[in-house]
């Protein structure tokens, strides 16, 4: 049996690195730069949690300059995915939630929570368990850790008697 691979080889060489602009990621990645791709680029670089394409949309409406409609949406989405640029993975409720950190693969390997209560998913600052022993030949390209549970403010909705979301 080989080894796994090195965790290190799975993240970003390097959290010092500066955030470059999005025009700028957009154009290193091979992308046509769009009025839509910047703006969902610097949404996701900027907020701290996954966000499912909806959520997307109404924040995106929330801002002065015009938005992509629901179709282009997905597109730029795709095409951010595909770049690597931007990451995506499930939720408790099977929806993709996305989400864009400055270096992206940095973000890669760590651990997701999930609210089984609201449907809220949240990155988590932990350690991953060890990488498995890999047979030979075998290549690792992703790892996934998803937790499941009740969120502090569910879980304090919960003990005050309430219903959670």
């Amino acid at each position: 049996m080989q080894n796994a691979p090195d965790l290190a080889t799975l993240t970003a060489p390097s959290t010092n690195a500066s955030p470059r602009s999005s025009v700028d990621r957009l154009r290193q990645a091979g992308l046509k730069v769009t009025a839509a791709r910047v703006a969902v680029l610097e949404l996701l670089t900027a907020t701290p949690r996954p966000l499912r394409h909806g959520e997307i949309e109404i924040r995106l409406a929330q801002d002065a300059l015009p938005r992509p409609d629901r179709v282009t949406l997905y597109r730029v989405l795709d095409a951010l995915v595909a770049a690597g640029l931007v990451l995506k993975a499930f939720d408790a409720e099977g929806v993709w939630r996305f989400s864009a950190p400055p270096v992206a693969a940095a973000h890669q390997c760590h651990p997701h929570f999930r609210c089984e209560a609201c449907g809220g998913m949240f990155c988590l600052e932990a350690p991953l368990p060890a990488l498995p022993h890999l047979p030979e030949g075998f290549r690792l390209h992703k790892m996934e850790l998803d937790l499941a549970g009740t969120c502090a403010r569910c879980g304090a909705e919960e003990r005050r008697g309430g219903q959670a979301r």
